[in-house]
């Protein structure tokens, strides 16, 4: 048995895989492919021969399209019994890390007649370089070649031959285990002692690369900046099996562009986030690529539940858990995905995402939702967002390939001024509000109530530098809803809260405006009337 090489870079106490063992013949000849996690992913191809399982180590993996040669590096031979192997090799052990047999099957030369004549034909084969042979696998099948690169005695080629089974998938997204159906991070977690958390991101970033997603994506250097893609009200939750549904988070929509562990995270109207939300920039800073995230950073209670109250405080307080749902992946190392189906990006973002306790994958189910949105309105939640699975990321849009279904009425208004306070209350009585259609600012109600003393105080403390005489409607936009406007002190229009509401009257005012919140994340001049479309497309 040629198994010397084997022998001497293991020590077989301390590593599960199996001991040299005399191995009689079988009426076919075997191969099976590892798929490895080592110092660096690869796959391992093994054929059966002389006893022994001759091994290539594949780089980029096998491929069934003819137009694609992988490297394959010819390594030690090793026993028989290794073809059952799966697990992971212990640290301090040559080779260490999880593999998986992701492939397996009987295999023979293409014009041999029995195992004899087959593996004689292999033997000629492989000494002359020019080794053809037909797998019958789970994943793979028909004729392959192993062919000499004269790049010296281990370097070379696997192809693929133009047969009927050449297709030009990504078989490498088939990433379980013909034998367990675990993946290679499953077999990791199970054994958390033995697997560190960084070899698992490592596994994930790895497969992410080697995936053929990235071969659609053009190289371009990153985009710095980024305005968010944005979604369209709709009045009615949608059940579509093209349309996948995620949570409305109540936060900060936030931008994080990650390199060279350099992390720049900013809003929507571009107000950076580093200092404010210095624990996510923290996080982000570990992350070991280059991407650019889209997301919404959250402080959710005990129970889960995101709470904009402990998010706006949370600098002074830190109460709750600040938390980055990251949902869209805009560019990976070196590669603009803007135009990759939603879909692939998500799916492309789950891979690569480290495990992080501040950052979470902000995950999506698909067709229901219609019964998405009902769960979402039961435990409290702000609404959801129905995206097309297809749809490309338009940056600084708004799309109707993105949509929101809120779980009550809100709308955000641009505060233009306050009347003066009445009876016991103090600092101010109502904002008046208003919103921008095209670069006018015009009238949409008063909001007195939603209002505690402390936040009295805040706001008046807020709006008292932006006073200013004129007003900021123009006059023919004012509505009917004032009769005197000399109890109105008027301010510069600039900042931005958000109502609740119960409709809209025929003039174009909100019904019985209830104060929420302030919008620091927000710009006065992005504000405008939200009115719920009736359908989707």
């Amino acid at each position: 048995m040629k198994l010397k090489e084997y022998k001497s870079k293991r020590k077989f106490g301390k590593t599960p895989e199996p001991k040299p063992v005399p191995h009689p013949g079988e009426a076919q000849l075997l191969f099976v492919i590892h798929k490895h996690a080592a110092r660096a992913l690869h796959y391992d191809l093994r054929l059966e021969m002389e006893g022994v399982l001759k091994s290539w180590a594949v780089p980029k993996g096998p491929s069934q399209d003819p137009s694609l040669k992988r490297l394959a590096v010819m390594v030690e031979d090793h026993p028989f019994d290794y073809k059952d192997f799966e697990g992971i090799i212990p640290e301090d052990n040559y080779g260490a890390g999880s593999v998986i047999i992701w492939d397996r099957g009987f295999y023979h030369h293409p014009s041999a007649r029995d195992r004899k004549e087959s593996e004689k034909l292999l033997l000629d084969g492989l000494k002359k370089g020019d080794l053809k042979f037909v797998l019958e696998g789970e994943k793979l099948q028909g004729e392959f070649a192993l062919v000499k690169t004269g790049m010296g005695e281990k370097s070379w080629l696997l192809l693929k031959k133009k047969d009927r089974y050449a297709v030009k998938g990504d078989i490498l997204r088939e990433n379980r285990s013909v034998l367990s159906g675990k993946t290679l991070e499953d077999v990791s977690k199970a054994n958390p002692v033995k697997s560190s958390g960084q070899k698992i991101n490592r596994i994930r970033l790895r497969e992410a690369m080697e995936s053929e997603d990235l071969m659609d994506a053009p190289v371009k250097s990153m985009p710095h900046g980024i305005k968010p893609m944005l979604a369209t009200l709709v009045k009615e939750p949608l059940d579509h099996p093209d349309w996948i549904f995620e949570v409305k988070w109540d936060g900060y929509r936030a931008v994080a562009e990650i390199r060279d562990g350099n992390v720049s995270l900013y809003s929507r109207n571009q107000i950076s986030l580093n200092q404010k939300f210095s624990p996510i920039v923290e996080a982000l800073r570990k992350f070991r690529f280059e991407a650019v995230f889209d997301g919404e950073i959250v402080v959710v209670d005990d129970q889960g539940r995101p709470d904009f109250q402990m998010l706006q405080n949370y600098q002074k307080s830190g109460d709750g858990h600040l938390v980055y749902y990251v949902f869209d992946l805009l560019y990976f190392q070196g590669h603009d995905l803007t135009n990759l189906p939603l879909i692939r990006r998500k799916e492309l973002l789950k891979k690569v995402l480290p495990s992080s306790p501040k950052i979470k994958f902000s995950d999506h189910i698909s067709k229901e939702g219609a019964l998405f949105f009902s769960v979402v309105k039961g435990k409290g939640l702000e609404g959801v967002i129905a995206k097309h699975s297809q749809s490309i990321y338009r940056m600084g849009r708004r799309t109707r390939q993105w949509l929101k279904v809120k779980t009550k009425l809100t709308q955000e208004g641009v505060v233009a001024g306050f009347t003066e306070p009445r009876g016991g209350r103090k600092y101010f009585g109502s904002l008046v509000l208003g919103a921008f259609e095209g670069s006018e600012l015009i009238y949409i109600g008063h909001s007195g109530g939603g209002f505690s003393m402390k936040k009295l105080k805040e706001i008046r403390e807020k709006m008292d530098p932006l006073i200013q005489k004129k007003c900021p409607f123009k006059v023919e936009s004012r509505s009917p809803a004032w009769r005197d406007c000399s109890g109105i002190t008027w301010l510069k229009p600039e900042l931005v809260c958000e109502v609740a509401f119960h409709g809209w009257t025929e003039e174009g005012i909100m019904r019985q405006p209830v104060f929420l919140r302030l919008r620091e994340d927000k710009a006065a001049h992005e504000v405008v009337k939200e009115k719920p479309g009736e359908e989707y497309r």
